[in-house]
């Protein structure tokens, strides 16, 4: 055994180390980039939540409880109220995912006031993220009680002079909650599936692209008559076939032992379809796009750590987006596993049908047009 050829050995390697500066890069990013995303995507103040006000008493009571609205808009800034002017379009929305809650002020609240007869708001909540149904029904108690405070006509350590009224003065808040009581399992299931999809990207569109390539297999097609146009395409669509499967594999699987009502729904399957066959054609050509320029088959295997981080955490599939600083929400917002993971939930945990996937549909199909545009414009022949 010799010293000189133990050195030399370590000395190609640390030359091949250095050349690949993919790989240096990611050993030390993503560590730092891991602490970063992870640490302010979890636990984050939710801010920013939509929801539904519809007054149908209209009068100085219901005035003072928009006004108290307002001012949890402009200071804690947890909610953002929109009027409807009636309940069923607010709930349409509700169940669409366009608004978290309703809250309904009857046309009767005023005269209840004055009669000092239980006094009734109605909270229909969209109780499939529990982390901003909380945070919500904790603004409207907290609220409510406000207004019971200057309802109460006998305050602690009063004394009492009169006798209690029969009737009850202080305002009640009926919580509806509209869809049965969701599994934080069910919850997680959504990126579950993008996440699969993801990995075959990753798999079928990186790590295998690059390996064709390094063994010549695409210059090999590309002596036919193929042109490199067809030949992106094919590989793009063979790769999103693998995801469909592996998306729709985990689908099922991971809604029967999550416990999915209706899981067999011809409707909701196909609306299904239509959104993990999208997402796979949006992840594979994002893939394509990241390595058609690159040769290194050690770089899709030294980014994907970096690339999960990056794209998976901020999707919103293990905590709200509302809860995200503003940076991290912008990332959410180019980020193709936010669109699929809010499909997802919408079709899974609410069975909305179309009218709470269409954006998202549309969304991931534009990315993908975009991406595989570029990819056919930055593809370079070897030879």
């Amino acid at each position: 055994m010799k010293l000189q050829r133990i050195s030399a050995i370590i000395e190609r390697d640390m030359r091949k180390f250095f050349r690949s500066p993919a790989l240096m890069m990611s050993s030390m990013i993503f560590p730092l980039m891991q602490l970063i995303v992870l640490g302010y995507a979890f636990g984050g103040k939710i801010k920013g939540i939509k929801i539904a006000l519809v007054d149908q008493d209209r009068t100085a009571y219901s005035r003072d409880l928009r006004e108290r609205f307002e001012a949890i808009v402009a200071g804690p800034q947890t909610m953002q109220v929109e009027n409807y002017n009636s309940v069923s379009d607010a709930i349409v929305d509700l169940r669409a995912g366009f608004v978290r809650a309703v809250v309904y002020i009857p046309v009767d609240y005023s005269r209840r006031v004055d009669q000092g007869n239980r006094p009734r708001i109605a909270f229909i909540e969209d109780n499939t993220d529990n982390f901003v149904t909380s945070e919500i029904l904790t603004r409207m108690q907290d609220l409510v009680k406000d207004i019971n405070q200057g309802l109460n006509p006998f305050q602690p350590g009063q004394r009492l002079t009169v006798p209690l009224p029969r009737l009850n003065p202080l305002v009640d808040l009926q919580v509806v909650e509209l869809y049965p009581y969701i599994e934080y399992i069910k919850y997680l299931l959504s990126g579950s599936i993008a996440m699969s999809v993801f990995i075959v990207a990753m798999i079928g569109g990186g790590i295998t692209f690059i390996d064709d390539k390094s063994r010549g297999l695409h210059e090999g097609y590309l002596v036919t008559p193929i042109t490199k146009t067809e030949l992106i395409l094919g590989l793009i669509f063979s790769g999103a076939i693998k995801g469909l499967m592996a998306g729709t594999t985990i689908t099922i699987i991971g809604g029967l032992i999550a416990g999915i009502d209706r899981l067999w729904d011809p409707v909701r399957l196909f609306y299904l379809m239509i959104v993990l066959g999208t997402t796979s054609v949006a992840m594979i050509s994002f893939m394509f796009l990241l390595m058609v320029r690159v040769s290194d088959p050690l770089v899709p295997r030294a980014i994907f750590g970096v690339l999960n981080t990056l794209l998976y955490f901020p999707s919103g599939a293990i905590y709200p987006v509302e809860g995200f600083p503003v940076w991290l929400r912008w990332i959410s917002y180019i980020d193709p596993f936010t669109y699929a993971v809010h499909a997802l939930k919408a079709l899974l945990l609410k069975n909305t049908g179309f009218s709470g996937i269409y954006s998202d549909i549309l969304i991931l199909s534009g990315f993908s047009i975009v991406l595989v545009i570029l990819s056919v414009a930055f593809f370079k022949r070897q030879i």
